[in-house]
This record gives C-alpha cells, sequence and structure tokens, in this order.
C-alpha cells in the first residue's frame, strides 16, 4: 500500500542528460551537435523517401522496405533528439511520468519494428538471390505490405508489454533519471521496488525479439553465401555481395550496440557508457543508414543523378 502511494506522487522526472554540471561551452558544444545529427537523419531519410518514390526503376520490394527503414529512423530519431535538444537548452529538464511512458513506448515500437523490418530485408535478399525467377511472385507488392505490417503489429504488442512493465514500479526516493530519456534501465535504478520480475519480463521480450530476428538473418545469410559462392563469374560473385553489404553493416551496428545496452545485466556504475551507446543506437545509426545504402548502392546513386538532371537542374534553366 505504501508502494502504491509513493508511486502515485510520482508525476515527473528530470532528466540530467549526459551531467548536471556541464559549463555552457560544452552545452552549446553538445546542443549544436545534436541539432546537426538531427539535421542530417531528417533530411538523408526524408530524401531518400522522396528518391524512391519519384524514381520508378526504385519501385521493388527492396527500395520499398529500405523506404519503411528510413520512416523509422525518422520516427527513431524524433522520439529522442527534441526532448535531448531542450535538455541541453533549457533549465528545466523535467519530463511528466505520462510523457515519460509515451516516450519509451514509441521508442520501443520503432527499435522492434526495426529489428523485425532488418529481419525482412534479409528474407528479401535471400530470396533475390537464391530464387531469382521467382521473386516478383513471392516479394509480390502485397506481401511487402503484409510483412511490414506485420513488423509494426509484433512490435505493437512487444511495445505494450515492454512499456506496461513501468506502471509496476515504485518510486519512493529518487526521480532524477542519470539518461537523457526515458528508457527501463535507469528508471530500474531509481526504483525502491523489487525490480527482479521487471527486469525478467523485460529482458525475456527484448531476448526473443533480438534472438528470433537475428536466427532469421543468419539463416537468410546462410543460404545466401553459399548462392553466391556457386555463381562462377567474380563480377557476379561481387555484385550479388554488394547488394547484401549494406544491409550487413547496418544490422552489425544495430544488433552490437542492442546487445551491449540490453542483454546484460544492469550496472549502477555504467550509466555514462550506457549513455554514449544510447546516443549512438537512438541518433547515430539513423543517421548513417541512409548514408550507408546510397553510397554504396549504385542503383541509388544512378537514381540521384537522374532526379538532379531530369527534375531538378531543369527547373532552374
Amino acid at each position: 500500500e505504501n508502494h502504491k502511494r509513493n508511486h502515485t506522487l510520482v508525476t515527473e522526472f528530470i532528466l540530467l542528460g549526459f551531467t548536471d554540471n556541464l559549463k555552457l561551452q560544452v552545452q552549446i558544444i553538445l546542443f549544436m551537435s545534436f541539432s546537426f545529427i538531427y539535421f542530417c537523419t531528417l533530411v538523408g531519410n526524408l530524401g531518400m523517401i522522396v528518391l524512391i518514390r519519384v524514381d520508378p526503376r526504385l519501385h521493388t520490394s527492396m527500395y520499398f522496405f529500405l523506404s519503411s527503414l528510413s520512416f523509422l529512423d525518422i520516427g527513431y530519431s524524433s522520439v529522442i533528439a527534441p526532448k535531448t535538444l531542450v535538455i541541453f537548452s533549457a533549465e528545466t529538464k523535467d519530463i511528466s511520468f505520462a510523457g515519460c511512458v509515451v516516450q519509451f513506448f514509441f521508442l520501443s515500437l520503432c527499435a522492434n519494428t526495426e529489428l523485425c523490418l532488418l529481419a525482412v530485408m534479409a528474407y528479401d535478399r535471400f530470396v533475390a538471390i537464391c530464387n531469382p525467377l521467382l521473386y516478383h511472385v513471392v516479394m509480390s507488392r502485397r506481401v511487402c505490405i503484409q510483412l511490414v505490417l506485420g513488423s509494426y503489429l509484433y512490435a505493437f504488442a512487444n511495445a505494450i508489454a515492454h512499456t506496461s512493465s513501468l506502471f509496476c514500479l515504485s518510486f519512493c526516493h529518487s526521480h532524477v533519471l542519470d539518461h537523457f530519456f526515458c528508457d527501463i534501465p535507469p528508471l530500474q535504478k531509481i526504483s525502491c521496488s523489487n525490480t527482479r520480475i521487471d527486469e525478467l519480463v523485460h529482458f525475456t521480450f527484448a531476448a526473443i525479439a533480438t534472438i528470433v530476428t537475428i536466427v532469421i538473418i543468419l539463416v537468410s545469410y546462410t543460404y545466401i553465401i553459399f548462392a553466391i559462392l556457386r555463381i562462377r563469374s567474380a563480377e557476379g560473385r561481387c555484385k550479388a555481395f554488394n547488394t547484401c553489404a549494406s544491409h550487413l553493416m547496418v544490422v552489425a551496428m544495430l544488433y552490437g550496440t542492442l546487445f551491449f545496452m540490453y542483454l546484460r545485466p544492469i550496472s549502477s556504475d555504467s550509466a555514462d557508457q550506457d549513455k554514449v551507446v544510447a546516443v549512438f543506437y537512438t541518433l547515430v545509426i539513423p543517421m548513417l543508414n541512409p548514408l550507408i545504402y546510397s553510397l554504396r548502392n549504385k542503383e541509388v546513386k544512378d537514381a540521384l543523378r537522374r532526379t538532379i538532371y531530369q527534375k531538378i537542374i531543369p527547373r532552374y534553366k
């Protein structure tokens, strides 16, 4: 009963950000850096979506999934970046309990959808390389839409399970979060209730989502590697591998940081380390994704050139 009473008293949290005693110059540098990252994320991912939309040659399942990934990256960073910029620029660093729950829910939704989408993209590459003659039949427009919607539905259920655990936590002594957004580990650290069951639920759902999607990716790429090795020409092998290299790079970055962040015990002395890793997977990776896919993809670069020369430059002539 006492826990419940204390829990209802918590109406807001204080987000410390990276530290509560930053010098003004450092705050300005961080604010400008985060603003630049967020701006690049919006421009890069919106640009990718528009480019895929306007170029008919990119109207394939692979680029449909890629535009869905760009949309997710915009949502991913938009959940975190605006509030983080407010923390750097404003004296008040509070976030309401309801705002904290909403922020965590959408973060969880975007993260889980992205994991599912990366697994779907691996399956798409598997079909394209291992069954090229059936590719357009297997990966029809209807199937692609169903796979994306299925990813969102699964992620929604997963996010509900994660977010519901927040209402089981009691906060008696402190409402200061040593983080720059609402996340499960820092919330569990300041909770005065027994978080063992909450940690187990969170770990189980995170592990299932991560392991299931990584198994799909590994199985798909095992078949892809064997298929590539059977290609006789070196040029053919190189072309097949290049269609997968960008995706593999994104998978390695995202899964590496998520494994480090969530699939390990909560440590009280790892707060600063967690913040750096969190910056990478919530802000830096969404910025890098369109760069990775555009710089390593000849079709995207060709589409960008065509769009510039056919639709942008003629307007200024």
